[in-house]
């Protein structure tokens, strides 16, 4: 096989592992596993998320705090470019909706957002993290709890910690 080749076939799975670590965090963040939250981060990375500026453990701590006010999150990302700057540095955009939902009748609970996450990606000791994060907000709904619909009685529900069914072991 060409270098040409070796380079591109190499690049693709920068490419994947780049858009995991997006994926990684989306599920961290839904879960409210802030381990693997902080695993998509460089220990000496920087977020600016809104209201939130600063290191990546003051950052996991912020939303340590946040998210139990919500009865739920979901993270859906749609729109990955990885852009590379270098072997080992890659800018990352993607776009996302997440909704936030609690019993509360308070509009702050019930949000459906629209964001883009602006990734700059660097490769240490093999693997990619995310070393700065600017999170942008595009757009904000507030949705009226009454409209949500009861998920029925005996229906299997995502949880928020470690017993949901993604952390299972394989069968």
């Amino acid at each position: 096989m060409g270098h040409d080749h070796e380079d591109a076939v190499r690049r693709m799975l920068d490419k994947q592992e780049i858009h995991e670590v997006v994926l990684r965090y989306c599920r961290g963040v839904d879960r409210m596993d802030l381990d693997a939250v902080r695993d998509c981060y460089h220990p000496d990375a920087t977020d600016d998320h809104g209201s939130f500026s600063g290191d990546v453990d003051a950052f996991v701590a912020w939303i340590g705090r946040l998210l139990p006010r919500y009865s739920m999150t979901m993270h859906l990302v749609a729109n990955h470019l990885a852009e590379f700057a270098g072997p080992d540095l890659a800018r990352a955009e993607t776009y996302g909706v997440a909704f936030h939902r609690t019993d509360s009748p308070d509009p702050r609970g019930n949000l459906t957002t629209g964001f883009r996450y602006v990734d700059d990606f660097r490769r240490r000791d093999g693997r990619w993290r995310i070393a700065r994060r600017v999170a942008t907000t595009e757009w904000v709904r507030v949705d009226d709890p009454a409209a949500h619909w009861p998920i029925p009685e005996g229906m299997l529900t995502g949880r928020r910690d470690r017993t949901d069914a993604v952390y299972a072991p394989l069968t």
